[in-house]
């Protein structure tokens, strides 16, 4: 792995960060008191990061998109993950699932998302099927040639805004050694589908402007041109497309605890008490070359990662380090700037306490901290026949 950025690459880090500082930070605070983000900035954000080129820059060119790799899209991640998800989220980063599109679909939902014209959500969670995938009640049967889908899926990110979902139902299950085994089947189901309603979902303290939403199904009815991939191929598709989110949380976390540490920095070091700044202090020097220390490790193990994607190596192990690293990283760097500010840091006049509370959710989606270790202790003592 090479360790420093291609020219490219620098000119990537450079254009993304100067937009999310000139398009994204001005609104943060608008979308933080509301909890809203007003549709005049929301399609504005997406126009021009459409005129920049980079919409759907995690897609292939093949099919329109940016066709960037893995590590130059985890660099972009990294510096989008400096602003308000609320707002980011419009910068246009379809769920790569879509590359499983097949006939008719491809016109339908993926081309259409890749140009921006259409936006997507991912729907998995249910709220007694949570990391166990295995375990979800919302299912498909068939009836009269069609699937017939009931169930509930809950903390749907992005439902406000999509189009049109990717949402994985139980379509049977199997007895093993472990017990029942439910096969699982993805399907694309437009918003405004018959027997299919979007609504609110609970008050979050992270992202506000970015709510999370709940999906009922009441016998909705589709026919088998919305199955995304293979009748029980759910897990294939996403073992195929999926895993590698939780680089992107991973990503994000180092993006925005560096935005925290820079705060705390410059406030280290024009501070003064005592007839000095403060950061000459060990109290306060201290907490920084350990803020620094872990946020430089975690921007390595992402990296690090997305390399040995874009090198067709085996990452499961490298992504989930990465993701419950990074995201147990920011925790502790937004905890200690807010110390570093003392009782400022909890006011609201500063975006400390917002990446803070921002913070806690990101050891708890795309795969909690546990599951994490799961993966990563699975992958060591496998090979071991443990």
């Amino acid at each position: 792995m090479n360790f420093g950025l291609s020219n490219e690459q620098e000119m990537i880090v450079s254009t993304i960060r100067a937009f999310v500082e000139n398009e994204i930070y001005p609104h943060e605070n608008e979308v933080e008191r509301t909890g809203h983000v007003p549709d005049n900035i929301a399609r504005d954000i997406r126009r021009k990061t459409i005129e920049l080129g980079f919409y759907a820059c995690n897609f292939p060119e093949s099919v329109g998109g940016g066709g960037l790799s893995h590590l130059d899209f985890a660099l972009v991640e990294r510096e989008l993950g400096r602003g308000s998800m609320a707002l980011t989220h419009f910068f246009g980063r379809p769920q790569n699932i879509l590359m499983a599109c097949r006939g008719e679909q491809i016109e339908r939902y993926l081309h259409p998302a890749v140009r921006g014209e259409r936006m997507d959500a991912l729907a998995m969670t249910e709220p007694d099927a949570g990391s166990d995938i295995r375990s979800m009640n919302c299912t498909a049967s068939r009836h009269n040639g069609e699937w017939v889908i009931n169930g509930t899926k809950h903390f749907i990110s992005g439902a406000d805004q999509a189009d049109f979902f990717i949402v994985f139902v139980a379509t049977g299950q199997d007895e093993t050694e472990k017990g029942l085994k439910k096969r699982i089947t993805a399907f694309l189901v437009d918003r405004g589908t018959p027997g299919f309603t979007v609504r609110d979902g609970y008050q979050s303290v992270s992202h506000r402007g970015y709510p999370n939403m709940v999906l009922d199904f009441d016998d909705c009815h589709l026919p088998d041109a919305q199955v995304l991939g293979e009748v029980d191929g759910g897990f294939a598709v996403m073992n195929e497309w999926l895993y590698a989110t939780r680089l992107t949380v991973a990503a994000m976390a180092v993006g925005r605890a560096r935005r925290a540490f820079e705060l705390a920095l410059n406030h280290a070091a024009e501070r003064r008490q005592f007839g000095q700044p403060i950061g000459r202090f060990q109290g306060i020097a201290f907490p920084l070359a350990d803020m620094i220390t872990e946020i430089d490790a975690a921007d390595w193990l992402t990296l690090s990662a997305a390399w040995r994607l874009d090198q067709g190596l085996p990452a499961n192990r490298e992504i989930a380090s990465a993701k419950l690293y990074a995201t147990e990283m920011l925790a502790k760097v937004t905890d200690a700037a807010i110390q570093i500010f003392g009782g400022m840091g909890l006011m609201s006049d500063l975006p400390l306490e917002r990446f803070w509370r921002d913070a806690r959710v990101e050891r708890i989606w795309d795969g909690t901290s546990e599951i994490q270790r799961h993966i990563i202790g699975r992958d060591l003592l496998r090979p071991l026949g443990a």
